[in-house]
């Protein structure tokens, strides 16, 4: 399909479908957002609300300063990591050796899956990303199991109908799914090529940090509260991505899921 590209705020490129108008909310497709297997009940805790299986956090101030991106979608990253100090939500219950972190934080990496790997969703993505993502926190990767939920997500501008369609909200994988330790994501479009807003974004004290989808980007991260995230509103366009999440625990682990 043919496209434009036209300047975005502070000078950004960004496509937008041929006829003009970036999709502003309800003339796209309808969103389905498919998650396979449920989220677990989560109380309320502190200022957290549970919101559409999501734990969502009403931040202070200070949470929503400036943002720094981590990983361009016009880029391509070879390898990109950040450590960020362990929460302890990793000591509340057993430990497992060689994979309970005890180091923690966020890469990027657009150097494990190809573009064309990620069209196909390969039965090999699974097991490269958990290798990709032992070697850089030191753990083992026959410690790591695959868990629930792991989902395929297509967002796109349609107004949400009910809050489990609200995939916005800021939360912690750990304390919404309860046996999250690694969260990864694969991305199968691009940011500002096939949609506008819908970035990833880790909420630190004073700074965000973005990272922008990319064909056959992966982004993946300890799930414990030092990677507190959410997702920008898609504005125009189609999103997709697939989360893979891993578990410490065989007792939470599952087979390989199927994509529907």
């Amino acid at each position: 399909m043919a496209a434009q590209r036209r300047a975005g705020p502070g000078g950004a490129e960004r496509r937008r479908p041929a006829g003009g108008k970036a999709r502003a909310g309800g003339t796209a497709p309808g969103r389905g957002w498919t998650l396979r297997g449920a989220a677990p009940g989560a109380a309320l805790l502190g200022s957290a609300v549970l919101v559409g299986g999501l734990l969502g956090w009403s931040l202070p101030g200070g949470l929503q300063g400036g943002a720094e991106v981590l990983a361009r979608g016009s880029e391509a990253v070879r390898d990109r990591f950040v450590e960020v100090a362990c929460s302890g939500d990793y000591g509340a219950g057993r430990r497992f050796e060689g994979c309970t972190p005890r180091k923690c934080g966020r890469g990027v990496t657009d150097a494990v899956i190809t573009r064309e790997e990620a069209e196909r969703i390969r039965s090999d993505v699974r097991r490269r990303i958990q290798e990709k993502i032992a070697q850089t926190f030191g753990i083992s990767s026959s410690a790591m199991y695959l868990t629930k939920p792991t989902f395929f997500s297509r967002i796109n501008s349609t107004e949400a109908k009910t809050t489990h369609d609200e995939y916005w909200h800021p939360h912690i994988d750990k304390v919404t799914y309860g046996s999250f330790d690694y969260t990864s994501l694969l991305y199968l479009s691009d940011y500002a090529e096939d949609f506008g807003g819908g970035r990833f974004v880790f909420m630190d004290e004073g700074s965000n940090k973005t990272i922008e989808p990319r064909t056959g980007r992966v982004s993946f991260f300890t799930s414990g509260s030092e990677n507190l995230h959410r997702v920008e509103k898609v504005r125009w366009g189609t999103r997709y991505a697939v989360t893979i999440s891993f578990t410490c625990n065989p007792d939470h682990g599952i087979g390989d899921p199927v994509l529907t």
